[in-house]
């Protein structure tokens, strides 16, 4: 049993490790807040003096925010909508006997651990590019015209190569839980009659809310910043600009260290919104 000395060794051996913590993640956010009350310039004059609450007001105010915040959350219920209804699917079929299955199942969750540009570079030139990508082919043995996907469906393209990475995850964790589903359940249930939609709706589903619950919070907080792939297929062309991308416009390409940076407090409050919006609503699950 922990005694009170015991108690307060531990935690005088804990507190340097938490100390570090906590300035490893409040020190970039006290200097981004900073920044953001500053007007300054690096290329241009460097620090220019406190602006106070300008740079709030002129991020807010520009053409680009409400669009790159509508880009951000169209990219992130797109991709959450495919990786969780076809992870479904996939972790249905992958459960089921089959000859190979374990390699099946590495293939499966493969393209998981490619990095983000080497993906978004495969799928802009060896896939959607409109004069030698695998999909012009496709349009041209069937007599049609090619598409260029990063212009003309510049958005369904990004959620297309986002999503293909993030499914084997979704597959990964949903698989894991049908594996844990009493078999005798669903055992029971056919012998009574119930056709397999019923069963899927009345006990698979209900089964999989948890692990559902996991990979959209999990997802989401990593989708909100989306960037490597915006930057290698359209750099921020054609709507698909997000709000991480518009911050790192206003840094690095505008050279405005104070405005990227009011952008990126505004980024941190919409990944608060959701995240607590989604903990409320869907976390919920977690306690059922």
């Amino acid at each position: 049993m922990a005694t009170k000395a015991s108690r307060s060794a531990a935690r005088l051996m804990m507190a340097p490790a938490v100390v570090l913590l906590l300035g490893w993640m409040l020190v970039p956010l006290c200097m981004t807040l900073y920044f953001s009350f500053k007007k300054y310039l690096p290329l241009r004059g460097g620090d220019l003096g406190w602006v106070g609450f300008d740079n709030y007001v002129r991020f807010f105010s520009s053409s680009a925010f409400w669009p790159s915040v509508q880009a951000t959350l169209v990219i992130v219920g797109g991709v959450l909508a495919i990786t969780v209804v076809f992870g479904i699917l996939l972790a249905i079929l992958l459960d089921q006997p089959m000859w190979g299955q374990g390699i099946v199942r590495i293939l499966v969750i493969a393209p998981f651990f490619v990095m983000p540009t080497v993906s978004a570079l495969v799928w802009k030139n060896m896939f959607m590019d409109p004069v030698n990508g695998l999909f012009a082919h496709l349009w041209k043995f069937f007599g049609a015209t090619p598409v260029e996907w990063l212009s003309q469906a510049s958005m369904t393209s990004l959620i297309i190569i986002v999503a293909w990475q993030w499914l084997p995850f979704a597959t990964l964790i949903l698989l894991t839980a049908i594996q844990s589903l009493d078999s005798e359940q669903l055992e029971a249930a056919e012998m009574d009659g119930a056709p397999a939609l019923s069963r899927f709706g009345y006990i698979t589903l209900p089964h999989l809310s948890r692990a559902i619950t996991v990979v959209v919070l999990i997802q989401t907080i990593f989708l909100l910043s989306i960037f490597a792939e915006i930057f290698v297929t359209t750099q921020g062309s054609f709507g698909t600009r997000t709000l991480t991308y518009l911050v790192y416009q206003r840094v690095l390409e505008s050279q405005n260290v104070g405005l990227g940076s009011a952008g990126g407090i505004f980024a941190v409050i919409l990944a608060n919104i959701i995240a607590i919006f989604l903990m409320r609503i869907v976390g919920k699950n977690l306690d059922a």
